[in-house]
């Protein structure tokens, strides 16, 4: 979901490639960082300070709850799986920052994080020169794993990227909801945004829609009616608005306060329930998002119930794809992860892998997730499900 530029991807390989010689001598050689005594030491890198924080924190509660089942079930043939954290600070050099002490100090075997597109791209040169195992659990632009062309070797994920959820969404407005006219709403402080943005003109045009206009605002803004009001002249069948949940609440309370009774389309950046207590009930009527999960499936029941349980809140997208990279994790260290490379072959051959939000297969080619997509619907506060995309593959 998240976030990311061409910009910190310069910063990162630079900044790794600065750090990469002083943390190899820290961090186990040839083969990569080895467990050593009753623990195995595992890093979590996430943004738990800064503008992402709310994000980095409920995926680090949501690895935090995989590994506690774990170590009560137990732990993994008699030893306990350690988390070590460090903040990210929503900051890519930051990330970079953390990383390192990571390897180095702290002689990690595997890492989890960081939440948001950027952090993780800045943070995988020198994860990759260390041969240490990265999952990213929320990160979606195609550049985390694959970069031109060529496969990251220790870069992971657990969540389906961008590419996927424009051409879903896409599919949907002309297929189910046989809409012809769209209009785009992005957010352009945000490649996630404006990547989703791009790849939904791209598929809706090719299906025989129609694009009619483009407006932007920035995040954090609190006042969108201008842009609306000049969408609204448009009057389109669809408004296509791929942002993050925050200011999704805010769009959409203010385009209904203007009359505006289109059909609203959104991605995962949507899928928190504060979106109601921000849009008000009523105002999320006739919208609809995709995103990783349905929270009705009895497939992902055990995975809520324990993070209510154990947090005592509902959890999010994050939480969600928090505790699936963790499941990811466990399983491939179970499978003989005796190191870091043994660890990245097994996270590479994970198949049909039960975690929080469903079933996994890993695609060794692009180091992507094969799983499932779900579009839901909004009405009168209670989200139910409209479509379950299979996974290809």
């Amino acid at each position: 979901m998240f976030f990311g530029s061409k910009k910190m991807k310069a910063i990162a390989l630079m900044m790794g490639t600065l750090m990469a010689g002083a943390v190899m001598t820290g961090c186990g050689g040839e083969s990569g960082n080895k467990p050593a005594g009753d623990e195995i030491v595992v890093g979590a890198n996430f943004e738990l300070t800064g503008n992402h924080a709310q994000y980095g924190s409920n995926a680090s509660n949501g690895l935090k709850l995989a590994i506690k089942e774990v170590n009560e079930a137990g732990g993994i043939n008699g030893k306990k799986i350690k988390i070590v954290e460090a903040d990210a600070k929503s900051d890519a050099a930051e990330s970079v920052n953390a990383a390192t002490k990571l390897i180095s100090d702290d002689n990690i075997i595997a890492m989890v994080g960081p939440a948001v597109t950027a952090n993780v791209i800045a943070e995988s040169q020198v994860a990759t020169d260390n041969k240490i195992p990265v999952i990213a659990p929320a990160a979606t632009n195609p550049d985390v794993t694959v970069e031109n062309g060529n496969v990251k070797p220790y870069i992971f994920r657990s969540c389906f990227i961008d590419p996927q959820q424009s051409e879903v969404m896409a599919q949907f407005a002309l297929k189910d909801l046989n809409a012809k006219t769209a209009v785009l709403y992005l957010d352009s402080s945000s490649d996630y945004s404006k990547s989703l943005g791009k790849i939904f003109k791209e598929k809706f045009e090719a299906g025989g829609g129609q694009v009619l206009m483009e407006e932007a605002f920035l995040a954090k803004d609190q006042d969108f009616k201008a842009a609306l009001t000049k969408l609204q002249t448009a009057n389109a069948e669809i408004i296509f608005v791929p942002a993050y949940y925050e200011e999704v609440g805010k769009i959409v309370k203010q385009a209904r306060e203007l009359g505006i009774n289109s059909v609203i389309l959104g991605t995962d950046g949507w899928d928190d329930t504060k979106v109601v207590d921000i849009a008000g009930k009523e105002a999320l009527n006739n919208t609809f998002f995709c995103t990783h999960y349905f929270e009705g499936d009895a497939e992902v029941q055990p995975f809520i119930n324990a993070y209510k349980k154990e947090y005592n809140n509902e959890p999010n997208v994050f939480a969600a794809l928090g505790y699936d990279a963790g499941k990811m994790l466990i399983n491939a260290i179970e499978r003989d992860g005796t190191d870091s490379e043994k660890i990245r072959a097994n996270i590479e051959s994970i198949k049909d892998l039960p975690v929080g939000t469903g079933v996994i297969t890993m695609d060794a080619a692009t180091h992507n997730p094969i799983k499932g997509i779900v579009v839901l619907e909004t009405k009168d506060g209670v989200r139910s499900l409209r479509a379950k995309i299979a996974p290809e593959g």
